[in-house]
């Protein structure tokens, strides 16, 4: 084992810490290595395994844990999302997440527009709270999706909008929290209560006695967020809290924040300003400013080079860019009258013509078009860590902050000492206060490399001093840049931080290493890839992972930002937005199957127990496949992980019956009176819960007499080469289950033209043709391989002379585009993959290219609810479900915003997970579904969609294949020729 790689099972914690933590607390105690490594790591490149991990219910949790930590000499690093960059959220005690549990709303006052909220509360989650009364609380992060206020406020946070709004020291109120002994205390503009009234007049006599050296050293730019805020203490009404804001945890440890909001402006204009070279856009920057816009925020040539690869992105940056410019400037105007607004975006097309660039703004007005361009620059950061390879944009001077007026000169300074160290850098973010996210490309498993880092670091370093800005402007200063701290505001400002330190924290006990007496933020044996680590590789994968560098080069494509954790929009990670459990989460997955790969987990941890356990809630939505931009496929690694825990603990009898289910529906249908009992006989139903794990609250698919295509046999000859020609795959779950379906979509396939093509398996036997999908859930790779190349031998034959597979059921039609290029690697996969189509892709598809007509009737104004298939959503297909649907003359679409219905295959037949299945409909699904009219049609294209809702609400959800059926006009009777019979 390398270097450090047994950190995660060394030293193991004293069992009497976790006892006493267990008798103590309400909430969750963990101490088993999988979990300390799940809270490791931040999305820096810092891993620290802490001792063990609380999840606390409450402030009486949080005091518990602190007493207890203080009794036994122990550490406290209190956690919100764990999204930091710099390591702040990590240590070697005990990590505390408020995020699970301790995440409420106490208090709300909409006439005075303050709140209270505990620390663990996401950022989004508040202001989709306030806005319906016009409030929101405006320092918004990038990721404030799944940042927590508690978090905020430890880092000082700031976001896209500072400039007007300003920091979170700026919108912080009070604090309630606890001392290191676990001692309450409250702060505020009134003063300090509890333990915390003596430290409040030491800590403004401090300030007092050094404020001409905080006038001298303390850096005049708005984006400061280094050391103690003692400046704060230095005004009129001075308030404690703003101390504390930005101490990141080592002070005290946060249990309520009081915050002001601020007033939703009606309007949001966006100009995006185009530019030749990156330097023409510094030097603008300030005159830009001049306008009083809400926001200017960099958007460099490598997001528009890797976000153009991202499906998610890729139409949107198409919408705003014109040309091949550099780089963008996004700039917002915010306010009342929209005609000011406009006149403003006026203002900045004259002020780039002004400065050289005629013609070089897109406007963008609408809303609609706006919020995906912000979702393009809150992923910026993701989308530059979408980099294949070792050498990925690193974070430790990604957020220094200079005055506008040397902001060229500060950016030309820094490429040059990237270009004397061999590489090059990425930036993005803030232009509109100086501060810039600029992050190197380093390759972090050499030792090489981090040596180019800290000469680096020290370098830029002394480029903030010589233009006089601030090293830390906005993500705090953790272990990489607190040993910056002392050069920057000098030795005496550096003791006077030990000094408040040492009065908050006098044994040193909360987050220690960081700001105060810190970590060398170049010691290897605090990184995640230590001295000696190589990207591991498990024994003989299973699957292709070519395309990511192997196995562990996919995994460690995870670079920790929490994207997947949002708890709205989109579909990822439906378990942990009913969980909120980091081990049910992608990213606290793909940090298990780092560990477990690397051997950090110890011996054959890959195939063990606990590694199933991570993924047993993981539904496979491929959400992340989609969602993450880092392109994380987490569905797919779950069935790498099955093959290797199954091949080596065997396979339970339910996994086995859901797998061959291809292989005995034929059978099972002509014994489908008997097996049909197994709903109507409650015995029945007990008993299969029992023996098999499948829950008796939940109905089974109905068996029935299975589809069958109609027509001789094709043969490639057949195919005349035209678009018309198409192969009709019926999958296992229509065919056996819902054969109205394939009945619907052949005529509606007859009924535009198409040419239907049977095609059969090669061979002996007359077991239709098969994707592998069942197979491929269980991890039998070896039988998902031999139903693919089954299915490509009869397939290529029929693609190669220009017909098109066509398909209904998306999880089943997209394992062809998807997996298969994974089981069997090249050409013939590939043709496959570019040649089938879902049956919506199809008919959108060639409408739009006015290849064909589809005679339908008028529904009258009729309305139809659309929930799309997880997997519809991962390949981009919902569009052209929409497209269909609106198709129908007089039908009115309405798309439900919902993440996983739930079902997700055997998921929700499971008696272990059949509550989860449904908490997850009830997330956004169901909620929806019950304000839908009893005359409304539900359209799900999805099996396990279809019966969740059926199941679950009592109502039918079809396929669009059955809607755009039953809307067909009717073909004409043949008329009897005259004189003949009538």
């Amino acid at each position: 084992m390398h270097g450090s790689l047994e950190r995660v099972g060394a030293a193991p914690p004293a069992a009497d810490l976790e006892r006493s933590l267990r008798s103590a607390v309400a909430g969750e105690v963990l101490f088993d290595a999988f979990s300390r490594g799940r809270y490791a790591t931040d999305a820096s490149i810092y891993q620290i395994v802490p001792a063990g991990v609380v999840l606390p219910r409450g402030a009486a949790d949080v005091a518990a844990t602190l007493q207890v930590a203080a009794e036994h000499g122990v550490p406290v690093v209190m956690r919100g999302a764990g999204t930091s960059q710099n390591g702040q959220p990590i240590g070697a005690g005990l990590v505390v997440d408020c995020s699970r549990h301790f995440n409420a709303l106490t208090a709300y006052d909409p006439g005075r527009g303050t709140c209270t909220v505990e620390p663990g509360m996401v950022l989004e989650t508040l202001n989709a709270r306030c806005r319906a009364d016009g409030w929101f609380f405006p320092v918004e992060p990038s990721t404030a999706s799944r940042c927590t206020l508690g978090g905020m406020a430890g880092n000082n946070s700031c976001g896209a909008r500072s400039l007007r709004y300003g920091k979170m020291v700026d919108n912080v109120l009070g604090l309630e929290g606890l001392l290191h002994d676990g001692a309450a205390f409250g702060v505020g503009p009134e003063g300090a209560r509890g333990a915390a009234r003596g430290l409040g007049d030491r800590m403004l006599a401090l300030a007092r006695a050094e404020a001409d050296e905080i006038a001298r050293m303390f850096p005049k730019v708005q984006r400061r967020v280094g050391g103690y805020n003692l400046d704060a203490l230095l005004g009129a009404r001075p308030n404690l809290a703003h101390l504390l804001v930005g101490s990141e945890g080592t002070l005290a440890a946060t249990t309520a924040v009081t915050l002001r909001l601020s007033r939703l402006p009606a309007h949001r204009v966006m100009g995006v300003c185009h530019f030749p070279s990156f330097r023409a856009a510094m030097e603008t920057t300030r005159h830009i400013v001049a306008l009083a816009p809400a926001a200017v925020e960099l958007v460099d040539r490598n997001v528009l080079v890797l976000g153009a690869d991202i499906p998610l992105f890729r139409a949107t940056l198409a919408d705003i860019t014109r040309g091949r410019p550099d780089c963008l400037l996004l700039v917002e105007f915010a306010g009342d009258d929209l005609a000011d607004l406009r006149r403003d975006l006026a203002r900045l097309d004259a002020c780039m013509a002004d400065h050289g660039h005629p013609g070089a703004v897109v406007e963008v007005v609408e809303p609609a078009r706006q919020r995906p361009v912000w979702e393009v620059r809150e992923a910026c950061l993701n989308i530059m860590m979408s980099m294949r390879g070792d050498a990925k944009p690193v974070s430790f001077i990604e957020d220094c902050a200079v005055p506008l007026e040397h902001l060229a000169d500060y950016t030309d300074a820094v490429t040059d000492c990237f270009e004397r160290h061999g590489t090059r850098g990425t930036w993005y973010a803030h232009a509109s206060v100086g501060c810039l996210h600029v992050r190197p490309i380093l390759d972090m498993k050499q030792g090489r490399d981090v040596a180019r880092m800290r000469a680096i670091a020290e370098e830029a370093c002394a480029l903030v001093r010589r233009f006089k800005g601030s090293y830390s402007g906005e993500h705090g200063d953790g272990i990489s840049r607190s040993e910056f701290i002392a050069p920057l505001f000098g030795d005496r400002l550096g003791r006077a931080f030990e000094a408040v330190k040492d009065a908050f924290d006098p044994g040193n006990r909360l987050n220690p290493g960081k700001i105060v007496r810190p970590l060398r933020m170049d010691d290897r044996t605090l990184m995640r890839f230590p001295e000696g680590y190589g990207t591991p590789e498990p024994a003989r994968p299973a699957l292709d992972w070519s395309e990511w560098g192997g196995f562990g080069g996919a995994v460690e494509m995870c670079n920790n930002n929490g994207t997947c954790r949002k708890l709205a929009g989109g579909t990822m990670c439906p378990s942990y937005r009913v969980t909120r459990a980091e081990q049910h989460l992608t990213r606290g997955r793909a940090n298990t199957l780092r560990l477990a790969v690397s051997g950090q987990l110890g011996p054959d941890a890959l195939a063990s127990p606990a590694m199933k356990e991570t993924l047993d809630l993981c539904v496979s939505c491929k959400g992340c496949r989609r969602e993450c931009p880092t392109g994380v496929d987490m569905a797919k690694m779950k069935i790498e992980v099955l093959h290797h825990y199954h091949a080596r603990h065997g396979l339970p009898w339910r996994e086995r019956l859901v797998a061959h289910l291809p292989r005995y529906a034929g059978v099972a249908a002509a014994l489908a009176p008997l097996l049909n009992l197994r709903d109507r006989v409650p015995a029945l139903a007990r008993a299969s819960e029992r023996h098999l794990g499948l829950s008796a609250r939940r109905t089974l698919p109905r068996w029935r007499r299975p589809w069958r295509q109609g027509g001789e046999v094709a043969h490639p000859g057949d195919v005349q080469g035209s678009f018309r020609d198409l192969v009709l795959f019926g999958d296992t779950f229509n065919r056996a289950f819902e054969r109205e379906n394939l009945e619907a979509a052949e005529a509606v396939l007859r009924a535009a033209g198409y040419r239907l093509h049977r095609v059969v398996a090669p061979g002996r036997g007359t077991r239709p043709l098969c994707c592998g999908r069942t197979y491929l859930s269980v991890g039998d790779v070896p039988r998902a391989r031999r139903e693919a190349r089954r299915t490509l031998e009869a397939l290529m034959p029929f693609v190669r002379a220009g017909a098109r597979v066509v398909g209904l059921e998306p999880s089943c039609l997209l394992t062809l585009r998807d997996e298969f290029a994974a089981l069997l690697p090249g050409d013939e996969a590939a043709a496959l993959a570019g040649a089938s189509l879902l049956f919506e892709e199809l008919l959108a598809a060639d409408l739009a290219a006015g290849r064909i007509a589809l005679p339908l009737r008028d529904q009258g104004g009729r309305v139809a609810h659309l929930h799309g298939h997880c997997h519809q959503k991962a390949f981009g297909v919902m569009g052209a479900v929409e497209t269909v649907l609106r198709h129908v003359p007089g039908l009115a679409v309405r798309t439900i915003e919902s993440s996983c219905c739930g079902m997700a295959g055997a998921f929700g037949y499971a008696a272990a997970t059949h509550d989860l299945s449904l908490a997850m409909a009830e997330l956004s699904l169901f909620p929806a579904l019950r304000r839908a009219g009893a005359g409304d049609l539900v359209v799900a294209d999805g099996t396990s969609c279809r019966h969740q809702i059926r199941d679950g609400l009592g109502r039918e959800a079809l396929h669009v294949a059955r809607v755009l059926s039953a809307a067909l006009v009717p073909a004409p009777a043949a008329q009897p020729r005259q004189g003949a019979p009538g």
